[in-house]
């Protein structure tokens, strides 16, 4: 079974830094790529970084680029979202997805861990 464990919320003041895991099981970690996708209250999921595997191809958000760094650790099937100066607009709940065929989309998910950054 595919499995993704994210990890590493937690609350944190503005400005702050937290690095979330997302481990993965059950597949070729080589074969997919690796998001982080986050939902906060009453908004719409939205995409904020991903990662290919195979070669380390990465994506941002605009709302996250120069904060945010993900990054893999194939021999552990990890990927890691070092999240620097963090804004009361990044509270949300974090969520990690597998992506078939090295696209960046949400074919498998794991459970989501939550942000919070107070002002």
């Amino acid at each position: 079974d595919v499995q993704l464990q994210a990890s590493g919320g937690g609350l944190v003041q503005t400005g702050g830094s937290l690095r979330l895991s997302c481990a993965a099981s059950g597949f070729t970690f080589d074969d997919y790529a690796i998001g982080w996708f986050r939902q906060a209250p009453g908004k719409e999921r939205e995409g904020v970084s991903c990662i290919t595997s195979s070669d380390g191809s990465t994506y941002y958000a605009d709302s996250v680029k120069g904060r945010f760094t993900i990054s893999s650790d194939n021999a552990k099937n990890t990927v890691y979202l070092q999240m620097n100066s963090l804004k009361p607009e990044d509270t949300a709940l974090y969520y990690c997805a597998a992506g078939l065929y090295g696209l960046c989309r949400g074919d498998y998910w794991g459970q989501g861990t939550l942000v919070t950054v107070s002002s």
